[in-house]
């Protein structure tokens, strides 16, 4: 018998392009989000993946939420440990140091993508199965070290954990203490994708300013406003970053297909089995093979969700610059990107006003936005000001969208703490934290009450 096309070998390069292809879609209308969020007991200790007498872990959270609400565990093979719950077009899936990740369904507005994960937050603030857990939604564990986390089982994970830290000094902190939300948007042809990547990498600094929430680290609250941002600025630049080759007008799929073929790998599965790859790119693997593996497009996608560039192309656009904020707040992450992506004129408006400062300026700023958030300077003014600019763009889009929940109200209402913080010159951050202080007498409960998810 023939293998399913999926897994049988790789011809031509040609057959890279299909990802991309097959997600062209004539109407470009839909959203899903992707949020994380890391769990911590009452005395502060975080949630580890493994049981543990008196510290309930991963472990039964997922049997709690799949003997409760429905969602059907999934490990990397048949009587592995679980690593993803799902139930219909939605996922929880877990970051290596035991984060939280809803991964929801493709959504026509803000208003369903909300009821989704409101569900989510609710269904994870009844289970009694871990008594005094909190969740909170910052960008950085504020809490823990490396030492006091555990390792989710997933295979990839110990290979990553050998071969990041090769290429950056923060690649474990990536990993185990980063905590971000997502949002996924359709393309209807290379030229829509590659448009929307551009003007994705364009935007994506001042997102970073705007969601700034991970001024702490270790218990200490230090100088940067987002300390995932700094993070990521040496992590993996071989595979992160604002791409330089997208910022040209005539930038195309190949060039796209041309970069991932050039990072080197992580791995390949065969049988449920992990083979270590990083000593290969994809080019080289679909010339040569791997220890007599041929590449398959099982193989090329697996390899597109290692890369992290700030907007990543997939069989969606994703949006990747923000830190984790509390669940009522990253409403506005969808409804910011929502209004700029699916609106021609606001399209257009970062086209003019925010894609000319260019590759190079923006990618001197992720430091100064990391550091000093909505004050960073750039192109000769402020990220500040830019964001004002491009907030009051996307809440006209929405407002022309007039997409109306039960009670009549239209999608700017998520974006609106948004709007109201950066006009005061506040990231979500700010806006979460307050004067918040570690030496302040209730410091651990009045950080899980002010952050909490």
């Amino acid at each position: 018998m023939n293998p399913p096309a999926h897994d049988a070998p790789i011809t031509s390069e040609d057959a890279l392009f299909e990802v991309f292809q097959s997600a062209f879609r004539p109407r470009a209308t839909l959203v899903g989000i992707e949020a994380e969020k890391f769990g911590f007991f009452a005395d502060g200790r975080p949630l580890h993946y493994r049981d543990a007498p008196g510290r309930p872990g991963v472990e039964a959270l997922f049997r709690a939420l799949s003997s409760r609400y429905g969602w059907v565990p999934e490990g990397e093979s048949e009587g592995s440990a679980p690593l993803m719950l799902v139930r219909g077009a939605t996922n929880i899936t877990l970051e290596p140091g035991s984060q939280f990740e809803l991964s929801g369904s493709p959504l026509d507005n803000v208003h369903a993508v909300w009821a989704e994960v409101d569900t989510h937050r609710k269904e994870l603030a009844s289970l009694t199965e871990a008594p005094g857990l909190h969740w909170v939604g910052l960008g950085f564990n504020p809490l823990a070290r490396q030492d006091d986390l555990d390792w989710v089982p997933k295979s990839r994970y110990p290979i990553m954990r050998s071969y990041l830290p090769t290429r950056g000094t923060r690649g474990l902190d990536m990993m185990r203490r980063t905590a971000t939300v997502q949002a996924n948007f359709d393309f209807t042809s290379e030229r829509d994708a590659m448009r929307k990547l551009r003007v994705g990498l364009a935007a994506s600094v001042i997102t970073t300013a705007l969601f700034a929430a991970s001024p702490l680290v270790e218990r200490v609250r230090g100088p940067f406003k987002s300390y995932r941002a700094h993070v990521w600025l040496d992590t993996d630049n071989d595979r992160a970053g604002l791409l330089p080759f997208a910022w040209k007008p005539d930038a195309a799929l190949g060039d796209y297909v041309r970069f991932a073929l050039d990072v080197p790998m992580f791995i390949i599965k065969r049988d449920g089995v992990a083979i270590e790859a990083t000593k290969h790119t994809f080019r080289s693997f679909l010339r040569d093979g791997l220890d007599g593996h041929r590449a398959t497009l099982a193989d090329w996608e697996s390899h597109l969700k290692t890369l992290f560039p700030e907007a990543r192309l997939q069989k969606t656009l994703e949006v990747r610059g923000a830190d984790s904020v509390p669940a009522a707040l990253s409403m506005a992450l969808p409804a910011l990107w929502l209004g700029t992506l699916y609106d021609e004129a606001v399209l257009s408006w970062v086209e003019e006003h925010l894609v000319p400062i260019g590759y190079a300026a923006w990618s001197a700023a992720r430091e100064a936005v990391a550091l000093e958030g909505l004050q960073a300077k750039v192109g000769g003014t402020t990220v500040g000001a830019l964001a004002n600019a491009l907030l009051a763009q996307a809440d006209a889009a929405l407002a022309r969208r007039n997409k109306l929940d039960a009670q009549g109200r239209d999608e700017r209402q998520y974006l609106a703490p948004l709007i109201d913080a950066a006009a005061r010159g506040l990231t979500l951050g700010d806006l979460v934290l307050g004067d918040w202080s570690p030496s302040q007498p209730d410091a651990l409960s009045s950080l899980f009450a002010r952050a909490a998810y």
